[in-house]
């Protein structure tokens, strides 16, 4: 399959408006500014890229190739630089992550390399490439610190003990979930295939690969549609907060659905065909948006 080498993307032109209307809402909350300054004080980009430095196998074209050449296909196609890539120990589920503000890396587990097929590893790392094309590893270190960081800030007289009744900490998850949408369109861009995207997303769900039947496939895809996120529409404000303060849980249907949504409408066809480059940041979001502008006055 011959891929479209996407010169000249820029972030905003696939973002998601859930996205993109989380990071506003989070970036106009009172007391991040200082919270990321002591971010900063404390080395913590530092500390986290030590200890993939320390602990992880560090991935070449002789070791692993076949996650080298991924990595360097995918930044190829989405137009950035390929950043250090890193394996670490299976965890009985498929798991990546990205790090480093000033000297970005992507780490991977076993297995994501056992697991997951060559075109479908374009998609994984598709969807970490988008977090450090769009700049995002600032907020994303920070919800991964986050809970030890409260305990140690609340102890000074910082006066940040209430970090989740003043809305901060759940601004930060809420744009957390919205902005793996984000990445998961880019993951699409990277393999240009929607049958690659939701079987990986499948896989990233818990399911092993000898499962996914033609028949298994279209039930979950079936059942994506069917999910268009009215499945919380029922549910109050707190219900929903919390359910996302779990970020860290893959939300494949969700997910799922999203991405077929932006390729059934036609809107991910006519976005391929045009020239990256040109593309506008979009500004139109959905009727239905407001289902999800729950941060109010928190």
């Amino acid at each position: 399959m011959t891929r479209k080498i996407l010169h000249g993307l820029h972030p905003e032109s696939y973002q998601h408006p859930f996205d993109r209307k989380a990071l506003a809402a989070l970036q106009k909350m009172p007391g991040l500014p200082l919270l990321l300054k002591k971010i900063n004080e404390y080395g913590i980009d530092r500390l986290l890229r030590l200890q993939t430095l320390g602990n992880e196998f560090r991935v070449n074209p002789r070791n692993f190739p076949k996650l080298h050449n991924a990595l360097v296909e995918t930044c190829q196609i989405l137009d950035e630089s390929p950043p250090d890539l890193y394996l670490y120990r299976g965890t009985g589920h498929i798991n990546t992550y990205a790090i480093g503000v000033e000297k970005p890396l992507i780490g991977v587990n076993l297995e994501t390399l056992e697991w997951l097929e060559a075109e479908e590893l374009l998609f994984v790392l598709g969807h970490e490439i988008a977090r450090i094309k769009g700049k995002y590893l600032t907020y994303q270190q920070l919800a991964v610190v986050m809970p030890l960081l409260k305990n140690v800030i609340s102890s000074t007289t910082l006066g940040f003990g209430g970090l989740a009744a003043n809305g901060l900490e759940v601004a930060l998850y809420n744009w957390i979930m919205m902005a793996k949408l984000t990445a998961d369109r880019a993951g699409l861009l990277a393999c240009q295939d929607i049958d690659v995207a939701i079987a990986s997303l499948m896989k990233l769900g818990g399911l092993p690969g000898e499962y996914l039947t033609p028949e298994v496939i279209q039930d979950f895809m079936q059942q994506a549609r069917e999910f268009q996120f009215q499945e919380l529409e029922g549910l109050d404000q707190v219900t929903k907060i919390f359910s996302f303060m779990e970020y860290r849980i893959p939300w494949h249907v969700m997910r799922a659905s999203e991405l077929l949504k932006w390729v059934d409408t036609g809107e991910y066809s006519q976005w391929l065909q045009s020239d990256p480059s040109q593309q506008p940041q979009a500004t139109e979001q959905p009727e239905n948006i407001k289902d999800w502008d729950f941060l109010g006055n928190w």
